[in-house]
């Protein structure tokens, strides 16, 4: 395994670089299986945390763990098991599937998207044994055309054809109206079924010390702290996107993966095919379609390129130049962060909802959740540049 790979996110089968309490989440985990895998009904096993907690890291881990067993020549309890590991999002299955060629005991077919999932379980009469979903805070709560998603919830197919299932779900990183969860919306699954949750809340990804880490939380609440300080996480504010780029050409240079990032502000203006971001005097295309099975933020070319939510989600990068576009404003008479849902570009996250109510606040919240994921990217450094000229300079005045 490359150590470029094992920078961008995990290794899959390394227990030694879990920490104590991923360590003890995995047995826990490991154990949970083994008692209600027999079970008439389905086991949820519930894991919480914010991003960069080292969610997806465990989850791996525990599932290369089940696959060894699985197919072991060795008889065990869980030999000749039937899982799979659902991942909703294009890029991170490219990665898990990439990484699965360096595993013995793992296949790239374990490896699943949501919707063919639940059309090949729904055609035998066999549940699979485990499945595990990460990030099912972006599982369809509504039927969706677009992925060919007939149902009406996701989750619930999933348990229908399952004896248990694993969860990753963090509300805060919840993207699009039509995958709106909250926490609340766990409940009525909880109720039905034994379940057991548990909480990761070590920050993992961001290097930073806890004032760096208060600092992005306040900020996506809205509020503003005065700028904290670490030796050893460069985090800078910038007055122009062009001095940022240009860092983070050179810390690529020094340690890769570093790359310039943006919330979906930027309006499509047809330009010989190109889709640009601006920020100051620095002009960058839009990630574009990434056909190849390389993920976004390991192709050398992507440097030239400002990535989304919808490519970085799920990634760690070593250092993340954030652009924040017109839609995250300041209000000076509150001294607060402020955005306005209708400059945001990515329309499509508010497809509307009947069932929700009021829409406003949800899509408010769905914009600061972007911000959070884009601002938790950054292993040792975080640069922020923000289009709005009220909110820059308050940001430099910190």
């Amino acid at each position: 395994m490359t150590t470029e790979l094992s920078a961008a996110t995990f290794k899959l089968a390394d227990q030694a670089a879990l920490s104590p309490a991923q360590q003890q989440l995995e047995q826990t985990l490991l154990t949970f299986i083994r008692e209600h895998r027999t079970q008439p009904k389905t086991g949820l096993f519930v894991i919480h945390g914010d991003a960069g907690t080292g969610k997806s890291a465990v989850l791996a881990a525990a599932f290369s763990r089940l696959q060894a067993l699985s197919r072991s020549q060795t008889p065990n309890d869980l030999q000749g098991t039937h899982n799979y590991l659902v991942v909703n999002h294009n890029e991170m299955l490219k990665i898990y599937k990439r990484l699965a060629g360096d595993e013995p005991d793992l296949r790239k077919k374990d490896f699943q998207k949501p919707t063919p999932l639940i059309n090949r379980l729904a055609k035998t009469t066999e549940p699979a044994d485990v499945v595990f979903i990460d990030e099912a805070h972006l599982l369809l709560t509504q039927p969706d055309r677009y992925n060919k998603f007939t149902g009406h919830n996701q989750l619930a197919e999933i348990i229908k054809h399952s004896r248990v299932v694993v969860l990753v779900f963090d509300t805060h990183q919840v993207l699009k109206l039509k995958s709106y969860w909250q926490a609340s919306d766990l409940q009525p699954f909880l109720a039905q079924y034994p379940h057991q949750t548990f909480n990761l809340d070590e920050q993992f990804r961001v290097t930073g010390n806890a004032q760096v880490v208060n600092w992005i939380d306040q900020f996506t609440q809205g509020r503003l702290l005065p700028k904290p300080h670490d030796p050893k996480f460069d985090f800078r504010i910038f007055a122009d996107g062009q001095p940022m780029y240009d860092l983070i050409r050179q810390r690529d240079q020094q340690v890769q993966l570093s790359r310039m990032i943006a919330t979906a502000d930027f309006p499509y203006v047809v330009n010989h095919g190109t889709w640009y971001v601006t920020a100051g005097q620095l002009k960058l295309p839009w990630d574009k379609v990434n056909l190849t099975d390389d993920p976004w933020a390991l192709r050398p070319e992507t440097l030239d390129e400002v990535g989304s939510i919808y490519t970085i989600q799920g990634f760690d990068l070593n250092y993340a130049g954030v652009i924040l576009g017109p839609s995250v404003g300041y209000d000076a008479a509150t001294d607060t962060i402020v955005v306005h849902p209708e400059r945001y570009e990515d329309q499509e996250a508010f497809k509307k909802r009947d069932d929700l109510g009021q829409l406003d606040p949800l899509k408010s919240q769905l914009i600061f959740n972007s911000i959070n994921v884009l601002m938790k990217r950054g292993r040792y450094g975080l640069y922020l540049y923000a289009v709005d000229p009220a909110l820059r300079q308050r940001l430099l005045a910190l």
